[in-house]
């Protein structure tokens, strides 16, 4: 049975996530553009962009949105049925 982490896209927190999606966009965006300079070997770059998306920029994306949402969004099931609620808002300690 999967639980809700094992379907979790999300990254520990948003800078992460974002500096996941420049390495992995770079990388894609470079072996394409560097073709011309370094030949086929510069295809090697593309699997570390999929790597760092996990897969797909779409993965990515979706990945970006539960980064953002984690902790304000609460998802519950019960009886086979399934309900997202607003979490209740946290107490920020100030030290």
């Amino acid at each position: 049975m999967m639980t809700t982490d094992d379907r979790s896209f999300a990254s520990a927190s948003v800078p992460r996530h974002l500096l996941r999606g420049v390495v992995g966009f770079g990388a894609l965006i470079g072996s394409l553009a560097l073709v011309p300079a370094f030949g086929l070997a510069a295809l090697l770059l593309a699997p570390v962009g999929l790597l760092a998306l996990r897969g797909c920029p779409t993965c990515w994306a979706i990945g970006l949105a539960q980064t953002i949402s984690r902790g304000r969004l609460r998802r519950s099931c019960e009886n086979g049925t399934c309900e997202l609620t607003v979490a209740p808002p946290r107490a920020h300690s100030r030290t």
